[in-house]
């Protein structure tokens, strides 16, 4: 009889499998791109009044969702719940089935070659691939984006993408590429090295044709993201003053004088590359959502 009470009430002390924990009130969406001949999933976090409302959301498309879904997820919900804010619709672009994630973003988020710096596959009998971020682009914007609008009740005119790292790449591609792909930009700690500052070039081959450039762009990176001492200043992952290359390509956007551009860079004191994400992503947030009510 003791052991009956002890395997109702404490399963745990006999030993029994722990179940994996889940988040309430999310999705797991395979698709396979025709675009990319590769299969994904869509991670779908629905917001805490969806089930009750009729109303569409506005809706989050962030990418390294292996870690940033549940962050996302978890930091819209609470200020959704606590702070006033808007409730979203949170979408986490998984990466691709098969891949490793080193391999699969630097492939998907970079918008080319490198045209110096050699790396090494962390995949047994596969090159290193790179330069797909136009694609994985469309793959977004023609391929998941009609997903979403045909399964829930996503408010498609408020899309706002969430990237950080390589995944800010991906989102200066889009931005250069195909500005109107989003609403709203939250770009984190942009890899402006890759590829010896190939995102300049970008912008500046953009200046050359447009004058335009409708969207809401909003750039954190954190304070510690500088040069290491010893090192001098250059275009390559081991040189790189990463804020001071953001603020060089914000000020180069600014001097174009874009109609319908708007950019806010914020630089958080004491965090690095590593910490930051939750910092940019709650003030890129406030910024979109806070203007928007």
């Amino acid at each position: 009889m003791k052991r009956l009470i002890l395997a109702l009430f404490f399963p745990f002390c006999l030993g029994a499998a722990a179940a994996p924990y889940q988040l309430d009130a999310t999705e797991v969406r395979p698709i396979h791109s025709a675009v990319l001949k590769r299969d994904y999933q869509l991670l779908v976090a629905l917001p805490e009044s969806y089930a009750r409302s009729k109303r569409r959301y506005p809706v989050l498309f962030v990418t390294d969702a292996n870690y940033a879904f549940p962050v996302v997820r978890n930091i819209a919900g609470r200020l959704a719940k606590h702070a006033g804010m808007e409730e979203v619709i949170v979408v986490g672009l998984s990466y691709a089935a098969g891949d490793t994630p080193g391999y699969s973003r630097r492939r998907d988020y970079t918008p080319s070659t490198p045209r110096a710096q050699a790396y090494t596959s962390d995949m047994p009998g596969r090159a290193p691939a790179f330069g797909e971020a136009a694609a994985y682009g469309r793959f977004i914007a023609t391929e998941v984006f009609p997903v979403i609008a045909a399964r829930y009740r996503a408010d498609m005119g408020r899309k706002a993408y969430v990237g950080h790292s390589y995944g800010s790449l991906l989102g200066l591609e889009l931005l250069l590429g195909r500005p109107a792909t989003f609403e709203h930009y939250i770009l984190g700690s942009p890899s402006l090295w890759f590829d010896r500052g190939v995102m300049f070039e970008r912008e500046a081959a953009y200046a050359r044709v447009q004058r335009d450039l409708s969207a809401s762009v909003y750039f954190g990176i954190g304070g510690r993201e500088t040069l290491a001492p010893g090192k001098r200043r250059s275009r390559s992952e081991e040189e790189a003053d990463m804020v001071a290359d953001l603020k060089e390509f914000d000020a180069a956007l600014q001097s174009r004088r874009y109609r319908g551009l708007r950019t806010r860079v914020e630089v958080f004191p004491g965090e690095d590359h590593a910490s930051v994400f939750p910092f940019l992503f709650t003030h890129g947030l406030r910024a979109w959502l806070d203007k928007a009510r």
